[in-house]
C-alpha cells in the first residue's frame, strides 16, 4: 500500500508534506502535489502534516477520491512532475480554495 494525494491538495498545494517525507516520494506540479508510489515508504509521517487533509493510505481514501490512486501514480511519472524536497509558499490563493470540494476539474496536469 501507498499513500495518495486527494483532490484537496488542488489550487492549494501546501508543502509542509515534503520537509517530513524521509523518502522524496513527492512530486510537484503546477497547481498540486502528488505521491509517487513506487517511492512511498506507507510511513505515514506527511499525513498528519498537510493543513487541507488531502493525504490518505490508500486503504483509507474515501470512496469518492479513489480516481487519486491512479491520479498520483500517473502524475508521479508526467513529464514536468519533479521531486519537491523542500518547503515553498503555498498557491497565492490557496485559501480561499482550502475548503472546496469537486476541484478535479481545476487539476492542471
Amino acid at each position: 500500500m501507498t499513500h495518495v494525494v486527494s483532490e484537496a491538495c488542488i489550487r492549494c498545494k501546501y508543502t509542509d508534506c515534503v520537509d517530513v517525507c524521509p523518502v522524496d516520494c513527492f512530486r510537484e506540479g503546477p497547481n498540486m502535489l502528488v505521491i509517487d508510489p513506487d517511492e512511498c515508504i506507507d510511513c505515514a509521517v506527511c499525513i498528519p502534516e498537510c493543513p487541507v487533509n488531502a493525504i490518505y493510505a490508500e486503504e483509507d481514501l474515501p470512496a469518492n477520491q479513489i480516481a487519486f490512486i491512479k491520479i498520483n501514480a500517473e502524475l508521479a511519472q508526467a513529464d514536468g512532475w519533479k521531486s519537491i524536497t523542500k518547503r515553498k509558499p503555498a498557491l497565492p490563493d490557496a485559501e480561499e480554495w482550502k475548503d472546496k470540494t469537486d476541484k478535479v476539474g481545476e487539476l492542471v496536469r
